[in-house]
């Protein structure tokens, strides 16, 4: 079970203490199902870091970036809810990142999932994907308890889009760049086939600058669109 569709809108962030209940429930119960209702939107899955960094890392997969843009998708995103106005407030950590999808392998979901946020060195970007592409992804992929591995690079147009639901965010959203996303079934797993395979040493080798933030994270909500 690779990504669904081509692009997905990915968020990292922390909750402000004494309030990931009502924010919890919030998504689970009124932001998520919002969402999922516009066309386009696939799946949504989230987690929770089993490392130090944002405790919540999730996407939502969409049909492709032109739905990151679309009427029904601004409309929602212009009328927050009561809900919505007194939970944004509590994310702060936060990025928020439109992306495109590049490369999605494997036929599994799994229990655990690593998040690398890199940069492709001046010049490097097609040296970058192709290694990616061609070698470490299936690499990865080959790893004992491995079931997927994408690409997926950021889309700075849609990513920028101004809406309201913005403005209700102590700070400004920040971004990622690309995401590696290696799934597998446990934590284990994951962190030896990033070890193996996304190692800084290789990275850099491959053209990656500047910083490389990892996340490692536990599967904790999925939903997908009704049908």
């Amino acid at each position: 079970m690779s990504l669904l569709g081509g692009a997905i809108l990915a968020f990292s962030h922390d909750v402000t203490p004494g309030n990931e209940s009502d924010w919890t429930e919030w998504h689970d119960r009124e932001h998520i199902p919002e969402r999922l209702g516009v066309p386009g939107f696939l799946r949504l899955r989230r987690y929770v870091a089993l490392t130090p960094g944002p405790r919540f890392f999730y996407f939502y997969e969409t049909e492709g970036l032109a739905v990151l843009q679309s009427p029904a998708y601004l409309e929602r995103l212009g009328s927050p809810t009561p809900w919505t106005k007194r939970c944004m407030p509590y994310v702060v950590n936060n990025k928020r990142t439109a992306c495109r999808v590049s490369m999605t392998l494997g036929r599994g979901l799994g229990a655990v999932l690593s998040a690398i946020d890199i940069r492709a060195g001046p010049a490097r970007e097609d040296k970058l994907r192709a290694w990616l592409g061609a070698s470490a992804l299936h690499a990865a992929l080959e790893q004992p308890g491995m079931v997927a591995a994408h690409l997926v690079e950021a889309d700075a147009a849609t990513t920028t889009v101004k809406t309201d639901e913005k403005k209700l965010l102590q700070t400004a959203d920040g971004t990622a760049r690309w995401l590696v996303l290696f799934e597998g079934v446990d934590r284990d797993a994951v962190a030896n086939a990033e070890q193996r395979t996304l190692g800084d040493g290789a990275l850099r080798a491959a053209g990656v600058d500047g910083a490389i933030e990892r996340g490692l994270y536990q599967l904790s909500f999925l939903m997908g669109r009704a049908s």
